[in-house]
């Protein structure tokens, strides 16, 4: 593929080697400047897309970090439905390894988001022509809050952008449990068997329940926050499906709608946060009056 390397590229390669800031334990591919490549027109090449559900090395969802003054939280959303800009992985980086231990492959259709669990399949949209392309997102990034996705050279191209584009990112729910199991080697059905014994009687063996958050307290210091979003449609959807667990409140902070829990003792908290990482698969965050503190502290 034939490119323009802008001196802005190059140098932000060299800044790559930083970490993002204090609180994240991700790859960091991409900081400020990166995924602003311009791209040079190529014809397509034609590309065997099973890589997209294929197993990956690990499923990898991650714990909450900061890039600047705003909180991230990875988290399951298989409602995931949000706008905003996106740009280009430099095609420097190709071979280089992605958070969940997968080889970056910029003729793949691949992308990166900050709080989507790795690998996920989304469908993304160029808002400005409505081209979609189908992508695996195999890797955390971009470390900037200007722009919440970067594709990968074959993507960008696959939709017609060159440079930043306007974007909207859709999970697609089937494919992403698909490459999810695959990964985890959980089949297709995971619906729990029965197992009956035929007897004189009929004797059916119940799956174990999975645990509950309890009773919740009417008030308390505590918040668990569940996933931040710049749509606060997303946010609104997230809530109303964790009302099950406590009192779920959209709190909109600068651009973002974050989904917490409020008004949690500590035992209330405790109870939130377990229930939500085993019976959800997230990874809540915990705040004390309004302060952010290890969620295993209680």
């Amino acid at each position: 593929m034939r490119k323009i390397v802008s001196l802005t590229v190059l140098t932000a390669l060299v800044a790559a080697c930083t970490q993002p800031q204090s609180g994240s334990n991700v790859s960091d591919y991409g900081s400020d400047g990166f995924g602003e490549e311009v791209l040079v027109t190529t014809n397509d090449q034609m590309l065997n897309t099973t890589y997209l559900t294929a197993p990956a090395p690990k499923y990898y969802v991650g714990n909450a970090y900061k890039v600047e003054d705003v909180q991230y939280i990875p988290v399951e959303d298989l409602t995931y439905n949000q706008t905003g800009i996106a740009g280009i992985i430099p095609a420097e980086l190709n071979g280089t390894k992605t958070s969940n231990g997968e080889t970056f492959d910029m003729n793949q259709m691949v992308a990166t988001s900050k709080t989507l669990p790795l690998p996920t399949i989304a469908r993304v949209t160029n808002l400005d022509n409505g081209n979609s392309v189908t992508v695996r997102v195999n890797n955390r990034g971009p470390f900037v809050n200007t722009r919440i996705m970067d594709l990968s050279p074959a993507a960008a191209r696959k939709i017609g952008m060159n440079g930043t584009a306007k974007i909207q990112v859709q999970v697609i729910a089937d494919q992403s449990l698909a490459v999810k199991n695959a990964t985890l080697g959980a089949t297709a059905d995971t619906t729990p068997t029965e197992t009956i014994v035929t007897t004189t009687t009929t004797t059916v063996t119940e799956p174990t329940p999975m645990p509950q958050p309890g009773p919740v307290a009417t008030s308390g210091d505590y918040s668990v926050q569940i996933a931040a979003f710049y749509a606060e449609d997303s946010a609104s959807n997230l809530a109303n499906r964790m009302k099950q667990y406590g009192d779920a409140t959209v709190v909109k902070e600068g651009d973002m709608y974050k989904v917490r829990i409020v008004d949690l003792d500590a035992a209330a908290a405790r109870r939130t946060i377990d229930a939500l990482r085993q019976n959800e698969g997230m990874a809540p965050g915990l705040l004390k009056n309004g302060r952010w503190v290890n969620a295993d502290s209680i």
